[in-house]
Formats: C-alpha cells, structure tokens, sequence
C-alpha cells in the first residue's frame, strides 16, 4: 500500500510544529499581541467571531484578538492532540489542534470554553521559521460565542 508523502511527518518538523503552536498559546494566555503577530503573514487570512473575513495581521489582532483574549483565562493549546501534515517540500504545513481556556458571563461566572482551531504555516526554507499564513479558530459546539471576563 503506498502512503501519501504528507502523511509522513519528519521529527524535525513535528518538533518545529509543537513548538511554534506552544509559543502561539502562551502569547495568547500572556496577551502578548506583538509577539503572536510577528508569527503570522502580514497577509495572513482567517475567518474570525467578530468579521466573516479577516485580511492581513492587524486586521487579526485588532478585529479579533483584541476583542477576546482580555476576556478569557487559562488559555492552552493542547499539543498532545495535535494533528498536522506537512507539503512533501517541508515548506508547507497544516495544523489542527484543541484547546482549553475558561471563559466568563456576563456576572463574571467562569464556564468551560474549550475550541479547536487550524493553521497553515509556511516558511522560506527547511531550517527557516514557520509563519502563519491562514487561521481559524472557532469553539466547540454548545460553548458561548462571548465571554465578558473575570469580574475583578
């Protein structure tokens, strides 16, 4: 039987993969905007809770990223569940991963938010950084759509 060449995923690039998505979540449990966008495209694409398209990196932050991540806490990709592929050239990969993160009513009640999302990452070269060039985040089904944040 013969196996596509992206179902085979290199040790190199599992590991560059883990990495990138773990660095990605704690810029955003950290609420570390500049950081999490210099990973990204400046031409990045992604559909978003707050615009049905979102075009280009500060349209990412300031149109969705801004607009949730105060709001929330606890917030981790789970790698361990990681699934991705990457393009037989090693310049292109595709990354779906779950997370956790708790959200909070309009009382400042706390509740599960739990979510998932994709990314494609590119980069210019084997041993280059990857950034991404498209992604989607979206909460699991029957999690609600806004959280309000902690009361303090």
């Amino acid at each position: 039987m013969c196996t596509p060449a992206a179902a085979y995923l290199h040790p190199d690039d599992r590991a560059s993969l883990t990495e990138w998505v773990d660095r990605f979540s704690g810029h955003v449990a950290d609420l570390r905007y500049d950081d999490a966008a210099a990973m990204m495209d400046h031409d990045v694409d992604s559909f978003s809770t707050w615009t049905d398209v979102v075009v280009g990196v500060d349209h990412f932050v300031d149109g969705q990223w801004r607009n949730v991540w105060p709001t929330i806490t606890d917030f981790v990709l789970l790698t361990g569940r990681m699934r991705s592929r990457v393009s037989p050239d090693r310049l292109m990969a595709a990354v779906m991963v779950t997370w956790t993160s708790t959200g909070y009513a309009t009382g400042g009640e706390p509740f599960d938010r739990p979510g998932r999302c994709s990314f494609v990452l590119v980069r210019d070269s084997v041993d280059g950084p990857w950034r991404g060039v498209q992604g989607h985040f979206s909460l699991m089904r029957g999690v609600p759509q806004q959280s309000f944040g902690a009361r303090t």
